[in-house]
């Protein structure tokens, strides 16, 4: 059974930590439910956020500590102040940034668990059924993740395979243990992740009663210091002592000559596949829960997977592996129900990938970045494209708009001006081209940057590969999403059918 293909429609890439909110992050609060409106007037049908997990060191959503969990610094304190478990001067006696266009997650760091803890302490939601459901609903990550959450806060936050023997190794008799002396610790976290999705359910039923789907994205790897790793060690390339034996990245590319090394433990497909495919199923499932559409990033590796070393510093020494490919799309179809699956296919072009894609019924994507590199065959071209796509201007990853065209020579542009017939224009006309060239273009699903909707430069780029420390940032000023910017979008949707 393959997919059915999506309608026509345009949607908007805004990361939850990019919106406007008063404590430094953006959150579930009155400035998201105020986003989901305004998509609505720009006649908008998809809001895709980026991996809404608990961060670690880096702040990377693709390395979070749980592909279950959800990241607590998205917890709205305003509604916890409505619902009387924290007092408004005492959070904002605390410093939450230095800059508005900026996260500051050091700041956040520092401030937003004591805050938390404080409305724990004066909850009474122990009793409650809804949080007695909530337990039940998430058995199968829920202790585990907490658990892990709280030895990592009683190991001065070390990753879990620096804990001690019998913890790293999860003997009984020590968990037990443990799971009595932090038993607040515990709960606490258990609290955490209950508000984080009952916000996170309330947004999502506006955003559909509204008719606005969700595009989630999940990361195909887990990071290494993460508690399904600690939870499943049989499930991945470790060698006895829990070291993994090898370690996910892609090869040498435009992004960097020596590869890249991301360090993810790699799976064991084979005992996985023994298995059933049970944790990817219910990995799955929990996110068909979480989001209306699901986009895997780095699809190709289910296909074919990059496996590096782990002792190499690089990625120039790894190897192309043969990945579970449909056995783990017909799992995935199975968990899934109704929802639908976008395939991030970028990078190396694999023959193998294509067929699978083909036989899924999975839209890749293209993007309007790559388009102008190389030779009039570049499959990023619109004139090249298909209809089952999802086409972007650019991703995550990627110069913003405004920051691709101003980094251009003079005679790189050359050609874009030409096919965008934008000869004379500024950055911003092509920009506005880029825009109408999507919108126009036989694909079924268009999706920008909010950072390409107000041409933001290159201060608002979210990621720069293989870098650290500035990435994952920007951040929205209230008002800049104008009435002027809406009614562009919805003109574009209504003269180009979406």
């Amino acid at each position: 059974m393959t997919q059915e293909s999506f309608d026509r429609s345009a949607g908007i890439l805004m990361p939850v930590s990019s919106l406007p909110a008063p404590y430094g992050i953006g959150t579930f609060g009155k400035s998201t439910y105020e986003l989901v409106d305004k998509l609505v007037e720009a006649r908008q049908k998809y809001w895709q956020v980026l991996p809404i997990g608990p961060t670690s060191f880096g702040d990377s959503p693709y390395a979070s500590f749980s592909a279950f969990a959800g990241n607590p610094y998205f917890i709205d304190l305003d509604i916890l102040i409505e619902e009387g478990l924290i007092e408004r001067n005492y959070v904002n006696s605390f410093m939450w940034n230095l800059e508005d266009k900026y996260v500051d997650y050091g700041l956040i760091y520092n401030s937003r668990f004591k805050v938390l803890r404080t409305a724990f302490e004066n909850s009474n939601h122990f009793e409650t059924e809804e949080y007695k459901k909530f337990l039940e609903e998430n058995e199968f990550w829920l202790e585990d993740y907490c658990i892990y959450s709280a030895c990592k806060n009683k190991f001065s936050g070390t990753a879990w395979f620096d804990w001690d023997e019998d913890i790293k190794f999860r003997k009984k008799e020590a968990l037990n243990n443990i799971k009595e002396e932090l038993a607040d610790e515990i709960d606490f976290y258990k609290f955490i992740q209950f508000k984080f999705y009952e916000q996170w359910n309330k947004l999502k039923s506006y955003a559909n009663d509204k008719n606005i789907e969700i595009i989630g994205d999940i990361p195909i790897y887990v990071a290494y210091d993460s508690v399904d790793v600690w939870q499943n060690t049989d499930m991945f390339q470790l060698d006895e002592e829990l070291n993994p034996k090898s370690v996910a990245g892609v090869p040498p590319d435009a992004f960097s000559e020596t590869g890249q090394r991301w360090g993810n433990p790699i799976y064991n497909w084979k005992k996985i596949e023994e298995d059933n495919f049970s944790w990817w199923r219910k990995r799955m499932e929990h996110s068909a829960k979480l989001y209306d559409v699901i986009r895997i990033d780095h699809f190709i590796g289910m296909v074919k997977y990059y496996s590096i070393p782990a002792k190499d510093e690089d990625a120039r020494n790894g190897k192309w592996q043969k990945g579970p490919g449909m056995k783990l799309i017909k799992a995935i179809n199975e968990s899934i129900g109704d929802k639908k699956i976008v395939a991030e296919d970028l990078g190396v072009k694999i023959p193998e990938v294509a067929e699978v894609l083909e036989k899924s019924g999975y839209p890749g994507m293209k993007v309007l970045e790559f388009a102008f590199d190389g030779d009039r065959k570049n499959g990023h071209l619109p004139y090249n494209w298909d209809k089952n796509i999802v086409a972007y201007g650019g991703t995550h990853d990627n110069d913003t708009l405004v920051g691709y065209f101003t980094g251009l020579e003079w005679w790189e542009l050359g050609y874009i001006r030409e096919y965008m017939e934008c000869r004379n224009g500024t950055i911003e006309d092509l920009v506005d081209k880029i825009f109408t060239t999507a919108y126009a273009s036989v694909a079924n699903v268009v999706v920008f940057q909010m950072q390409d909707v107000l041409k933001v430069g290159n201060i608002g780029r979210m990621n720069l590969p293989s870098s650290m420390g500035t990435n994952w940032r920007w951040r929205m000023l209230p008002g800049e999403f104008s009435a002027e910017k809406i009614e562009r979008l919805r003109y574009l949707c209504d003269i180009y059918g979406r």
